[in-house]
């Protein structure tokens, strides 16, 4: 089959633990390159995992003209600049979340999208590719919970290393960034539509001066006739048990998710579906979300059809984000 022929910008630890094994799996995935500002970790790293070409600079990489697309596994204040030099070098992209920093960046980073046309940028919201998100959308389409009135999702772990990037602010470490996101999006992707309020509770960390523990509301609006909306609520947290959980609540269900964002790739995951005194259970075969989020990405890309998930909505989740962080400052 065709495949696409990419190349990882970093030797980051979610690219060489998850994300580049699961796309060497792919039927149209081909990691070709690895490059790290460090030629002996990138030379490792290739020989490790069985990759081609090893490169000691971005820019070299991306001057491989064989390379058709690049994954971005950096930190998150080099998403925007890296997501650039790999479009002006002709590569499609798909970056990890957040896609930015900050809305403003966003937005930026958007209009400049727009200069290249032909090529296709999208954020690495790797859960939605997962076959139990599609059975989810299709319970609520087919209204087996009634009116979607109410999402709560739960995303936390412990870690309080300084010197781990996520514990880093000026580099976009801190909780609402790192999972938070994925509460957030998750909300949009299930209302499918953007909030109209967003509201949040921050709690900083003296000393890594990260937002450590985030609690938000969202409103939606569900009908602008009669007034009816839905809500949505998350808790993320860096320093609390680790633990991840969705509950999606209808006037006449709900379904519970029991890994909603990172399903391991070598186990079945379940989700529970009540309705009325009725429970039912679907338990999914083991699958890696990563493999399929980049077939479908390369597929795209050979196809010269629509990405899964469009950069425009990327520009969305980080709206929300951002008026989450806004609405606790004041």
């Amino acid at each position: 089959m065709a495949k696409i022929l990419w190349g990882v910008l970093s030797t980051a630890r979610i690219g060489w633990e998850k994300v580049i094994p699961a796309m060497q799996k792919g039927e149209h995935s081909e990691i070709h390159a690895i490059a790290s500002r460090d030629y002996a970790k990138a030379k490792n790293m290739a020989e490790k995992l069985g990759i081609s070409k090893a490169y000691g600079s971005y820019e070299e990489l991306l001057n491989n003209k064989e390379i058709q697309a690049v994954y971005i596994p950096l930190p998150n204040h080099l998403h925007v600049e890296w997501t650039l030099n790999s479009l002006k070098a002709g590569k499609h992209v798909l970056c990890e979340k957040p896609i930015t920093m900050n809305y403003k960046d966003a937005l930026y980073l958007q209009k400049e999208i727009k200069k290249f046309p032909d090529l296709k940028v999208m954020e690495a919201f790797m859960y939605r590719m997962h076959p139990q998100w599609q059975k989810v959308k299709k319970l609520i389409e087919d209204g087996r919970i009634g009116r979607l009135k109410n999402i709560h999702s739960m995303f936390s772990y412990y870690n309080d290393n300084p010197k781990d990037i996520r514990n880093q602010p000026e580099i976009g470490g801190g909780g609402l960034l790192d999972i938070g996101c994925y509460c957030i999006n998750l909300s949009r992707f299930i209302f499918n539509s953007e909030p109209v309020f967003a509201y949040g509770s921050i709690e900083y960390d003296p000393k890594l001066e990260i937002d450590r523990l985030v609690s938000g509301v969202l409103d939606f609006k569900l009908n602008n006739q009669t007034g009816e909306k839905g809500t949505a609520t998350f808790t993320c947290s860096t320093q609390l048990m680790y633990n991840q959980r969705a509950e999606i609540f209808g006037t006449e269900g709900k379904i519970v998710i029991e890994i909603p964002f990172t399903p391991l790739p070598d186990r079945s995951c379940k989700i529970i579906h009540h309705r009325g005194e009725e429970i039912t259970e679907t338990e999914f075969d083991a699958c890696n979300q990563y493999t399929i989020q980049g077939d479908q990405f390369s597929l795209a890309i050979l196809n010269r059809t629509e990405i899964p998930t469009s950069f425009e909505d990327a520009v969305s989740n980080m709206k929300v984000i951002q008026s989450v962080f806004d609405s606790a400052s004041k």
